[in-house]
């Protein structure tokens, strides 16, 4: 009788301690978002929070799929996801939905929150006021260049476009072993890459397709501006001909194969190039500024990564909601950018040593992404992005000109930014 009574209250505490623990289910996105490093950073937080169980879905590589599948669960009302993963383009589009919860009350005001942060988060995480999300880890565009031609033809990195098309055309007159070699390798086919292709030349004259609050802003003639520049340098055999045809994963063959001098891609490229089996140019690659429109333009990059947010049908707000702000943490940006690679969402890190030692191209790659951009913010952006990418293929083909087919664009942005 007392082994039963015994085991009768055994059964008992473990079933209040079961039903007092709090289970927390998060979507940590695809392969290339890492989930085996965020499942390490969820079980030191399990262990500095006893009674937190984390349980991690996973799926969709790319951010179309992933937004498709949770659109589908929260448009439900579904409370079985407590925190997911977004794109930088996606607050104010689940903010417009009402699918996040907006975080101040938990986590504090934005300023203080986001302080060290940055400074593109203020702007994209933050809405009417309220924090939206909170960074995961950051990406960027860079200019690639092989540092060992320049140093072979004794050329400094060029600061501008017309400086880089001089280096371009020096290094191919010395280079006529290789037909392949390409100058500069861009974004050119309707994906997602070329809406950042289309805003660099506009963001180095200092316009944007809309402003801090997504209201439209394009100036015609500086966004034509822009695409007869790629043009220029498509006729003078800087970039390849087929660019309306090149996507990243062209880009990133291509330079991995030694056929390219200067290339515009994200920061994953950067492994591929120095890691992969089959590259050519290991130890033969650096980072440089993304070149401008002439001396009295500015740099200016396009930022990419990821955001944590809280469902707002969770059931467990208060603690999903400091799972995000652990998660955001410099702690878990340094293990996760000394581990994975992936480019931290603090200034600081960029900075420390132990980073450096493993990630040692960062030094450059902070600078970089410190002046990074967000594409148009807007909860309509899917429709934005389709529009910009499509129209810019279609011109870098010259299937239509710049000026109409910026006129075309920006007739089908007014009514999609307002």
């Amino acid at each position: 009788m007392k082994k039963i009574l015994v085991t009768a209250l055994l059964a008992s505490a473990l079933f209040s301690a079961y039903a007092s623990a709090e289970t927390i289910r998060v979507f940590s996105g695809g392969q290339s978002q890492r989930p085996d490093l965020m499942r390490k950073m969820f079980d030191a937080f399990e262990k500095a929070n006893p009674g937190v169980k984390i349980e991690i879905e996973t799926g969709g590589q790319t951010a179309e799929l992933q937004r498709e599948y949770l659109g589908k669960v929260l448009n439900a009302k579904d409370a079985a996801l407590d925190v997911f993963m977004i794109d930088i383009t996606n607050p104010r589009l689940y903010q417009s939905k009402g699918w996040i919860e907006p975080l101040n009350q938990y986590l504090g005001r934005p300023e203080t929150v986001l302080a060290d942060h940055l400074p593109v988060y203020r702007t994209t995480n933050v809405i009417n006021g309220e924090i939206y999300a909170m960074p995961a880890f950051a990406d960027a565009m860079f200019i690639y260049f092989r540092k060992d031609l320049l140093q072979k033809y004794n050329v400094r990195e060029p600061r501008t476009w017309e400086q880089l098309a001089t280096v371009v055309k020096k290094i191919k007159a010395g280079e006529k072993t290789n037909p392949n070699l390409q100058g500069l390798s861009i974004q050119g086919a309707p994906i997602e890459g070329t809406v950042c292709t289309f805003l660099l030349p506009i963001w180095s004259k200092g316009g944007d397709v809309a402003d801090g609050g997504g209201k439209f802003k394009l100036d015609p003639a500086v966004a034509q501006a822009g695409v007869e520049q790629w043009l220029k340098l498509i006729d003078d055999g800087v970039i390849a001909k087929n660019a309306s045809e090149i996507k990243t994963i062209d880009t990133v063959n291509d330079f991995k194969a030694g056929n390219v001098i200067f290339a515009i891609n994200w920061g994953f490229a950067w492994d591929r190039f120095q890691n992969d089996a089959d590259s050519k140019v290991k130890g033969m690659v650096d980072v440089m500024p993304m070149a401008r429109v002439g001396e009295t333009s500015k740099s200016a990059t396009c930022i990419g990564g990821w955001q944590w947010a809280v469902s707002a049908y969770s059931r467990n707000k208060p603690i999903a909601a400091k799972l995000v702000r652990y998660m955001s943490t410099p702690d878990v940006a340094k293990f996760l950018a000394v581990e994975g690679s992936l480019l931290p969402v603090f200034s600081a890190t960029f900075t420390d040593p132990a980073y450096l030692a493993k990630v040692p191209w960062a030094s450059g790659a902070g600078v970089i992404a410190t002046f990074g951009r967000n594409r148009p913010v807007s909860a309509r952006y899917g429709d934005v992005s389709d529009a910009i990418r499509t129209a810019t293929s279609a011109m870098l083909a010259r299937k239509v000109s710049p000026q109409q087919g910026v006129a075309e664009l920006s007739a089908k942005l007014k009514p999609m930014l307002q």
